[in-house]
Parts: C-alpha cells; structure tokens; sequence
C-alpha cells in the first residue's frame, strides 16, 4: 500500500483494490501512479469539469467519464451542461464540436488529442458536399430534397444541412429522422454513412432500387440524371472503418458454430451484414438488449471490440457469452489516441487555466449546426 500526495490531497493507492470507487481497469502496463493522479486532478478540478466519454473509447480512459454513451446520449449531456465550467471529451473531433455548438459559449470544450478524428467525417468534406448540393440544384428543386447527416460529420457539414432545412441523426434514432425527412420531401440526401442509410431506409420500406449511390468524385455523384430524378434516398459514399471488418461469413462461421448464439450488429454494417443479423441498433440498442437478455444466452456482436469487450465482462455474472462476430479485435484507432497520458495533460493544463487543445466552433457554423441539432431534438422527443 502506497500513499499518494498532490497539493494537500492525499489517496491511497492499492492495485489489487479499486481507488475510491473508481475500479482499475485496461491495459495492466499503464502506470499505477498515473491513473491515481488523474483522479486526484479530477478531485482538483470538482464538479465545475464535465468529463463525457463515448462508448468506444479504451477502458482505462473511460473508467474517469462522469457520463458515457453513445452519440445521441453524449449529445444530449451536453446541451444539459449550463451549470459547470468546462467538458473534457473522451471521444473524437466530431463529438468534441457537437459538444461545444450545444454548451454555452462560455463554456471551453477540451479534446485531449487533437489528432483523434473520424475517417468517416473525413470521408464529406464541407467543400465537396456544397459542390454536390451545386449539381443537384442544376436539375433539381432543391428546395424538395431534405438533406441529412449523421452526427458523424464536421460542424460545417452540419451547418449545410441545418441552413437547407435539413437535420442531423444518430445511429439511435436515424429511423425516427429518416421518416420525418421522407415526409418533408421528394428525396433525402444522406451523409455520410451509406450503410446507416441504407438499412435504416430498407427498414421503413424503401426499396435498394429507389436508392442511388452519390461518389464526390464523379459527376452526378457517378449517376445519370434520370437515375437520380428516380431515386428517393441518395446515400453519400462513406463508411466507418471499423464496421467493414464485419461480413456475412463471420455471421455464418457462427451459426455453424453455436446454434444458440445470437446475432447483433450496429447499423454501419453493410447491407448483407445487417440483413443476417437477428439484431440490429446504435451501441445504446446492443448494450440495453444484451443486459435485458436471460441470463445464460450467447452473443455475437458487430461493432467496437472495447464495448464488446467491457460488455461482456459485466455479463459474465449472469452467466452470458459474449463475443465479437469477428475473429480479431475492431478498434477505432482514431479513438485510441485519447491515452491516459493525454488525459493527465489536458487536465493539468485546465487546473492552471490553460486551454489547451481546445475544439471551437465559429459563430456562423455554430449557428445553423445549433439550429439543425435543435431540429434533431425536437423530431427525436416527440
């Protein structure tokens, strides 16, 4: 038993017992004494510092979030934080944005490292969806086409969509926002995630023929007018890294496998993945329905392995299986750059007044991204 001291605080550090109520848990190389001391600057810092964490991110980071969830969830942290003094988000640049448009300007967003991106935002620059949004209104009314992105995207791109009278989804209530868009319009415009809106349109009835693909890298999106004059639901082409690993043969290696193993998967999986799956939802729907299962059932699960990973620690109590569908670990490797050390920085810094890695949002984007995440909330909560 050792006793550390920082500033006049003081905590016992044992490694074979948690530290206050706080449990060690991740990889066992990090340093003992380094995790302590994120605790003692989380004690420092108080209540006044709201630290987020989304459900991928590594255990040994997320073990300091006061909330954690997915994407929908965090997003709605945010916009309740009126009463603290900063957000330290352990998550990716995306969220680190969506955070900062939804709290109040005085209120600094801080990413612990700034590299900590999403290859599928990346995949609908600002730049490129305003030049396909051009082609289409050279044949078109745009005016009858509701644009959506998934809160996947830059703040830019949400600001595009919220000044077309458009909207923003999350992989939990993309079925609830696609339907609402399909009823204000001729066409949805879904960006970026192909597989999102495909499965979720496919779910409420659309068929693959009344859907195009849109490449920003062709003209027409690589499709002839009367093919997009046809269409309802144009998908950009994008995708998430870490839900492509997953395919139809990890579905049938486990029902040969174990005829009691149940399948589920998160909606960026593609098309053939999502329809042999028996489940399918955002992280939030995996966690809820996993936990509610009896106890004793097998799970095979499509999407981030640190979640598959944490969840199936907390269930072998009841006695679940739960395994990832693929035979290898499916990291999000731009959510992996949040590391302790970068956490123990940022809150050293914020303790002397320092923001430092601050994510800011300028006034003009923030203010149609705002109105389309208003928008969001108010079709998501009736």
């Amino acid at each position: 038993m050792t006793v550390i001291e920082k500033d006049q605080l003081k905590i016992r550090w044992n490694p074979e017992k948690p530290l206050d109520n706080i449990e060690y848990m991740g990889d066992p190389e990090i340093s003992h004494e380094l995790l302590a001391d994120i605790h003692l600057l989380k004690l420092q810092l108080g209540k006044d510092t709201l630290v987020l964490g989304h459900s991928y991110q590594r255990d040994e980071v997320i073990q300091f979030a006061d909330k954690s969830g997915d994407s929908l969830a965090l997003s709605q942290y945010a916009a309740d934080a009126n009463s603290i003094k900063h957000v330290v988000f352990l998550g990716v640049h995306f969220m680190a944005e969506t955070a900062d448009t939804l709290t109040p300007r005085n209120i600094p967003v801080i990413l612990p490292d700034m590299r900590a991106g999403c290859t599928m935002a990346d995949m609908a620059t600002i730049e490129d969806v305003e030049e396909s949004w051009d082609e289409l209104a050279s044949f078109l009314d745009t005016s009858k086409i509701i644009p959506v992105t998934y809160i996947n995207s830059t703040a830019a791109v949400k600001a595009h969509v919220g000044k077309h009278g458009g909207t923003i989804c999350t992989s939990s209530n993309a079925r609830k926002i696609i339907s609402w868009a399909l009823s204000q319009g001729e066409k949805v415009f879904f960006f970026p995630d192909q597989h999102l809106g495909r499965n979720t349109s496919y779910d409420l009835g659309i068929p693959l023929d009344d859907m195009v693909l849109w490449n920003p890298e062709e003209h027409l999106g690589g499709n002839s007018e009367e093919m997009i004059r046809k269409a309802r639901v144009i998908l950009w082409r994008g995708h998430c890294s870490v839900h492509q690993h997953f395919t139809p043969a990890h579905i049938d290696f486990w029902r040969e496998k174990d005829e009691d193993v149940k399948i589920i998967v998160h909606p960026e999986c593609s098309f053939e993945v999502f329809k042999k799956a028996d489940f399918t939802g955002s992280t939030g729907y995996i966690q809820k329905t996993i936990r509610e299962s009896p106890p004793g059932t097998k799970w095979a699960v499509g999407t981030e392995n640190n979640l598959v990973a944490r969840l199936g620690m907390e269930m072998v109590k009841e006695g679940k299986e739960i395994y990832s569908l693929a035979p290898y670990a499916c990291l999000c490797s731009t959510m992996f750059r949040i590391t302790p050390e970068a956490l123990h920085k940022s809150l050293s810094e914020l303790l002397k007044g320092n923001y430092r890695w601050r994510v800011k949002v300028d006034d003009d984007t923030r203010e149609f991204s705002l109105l389309a995440l208003k928008r969001m909330f108010e079709i998501t909560n009736k």
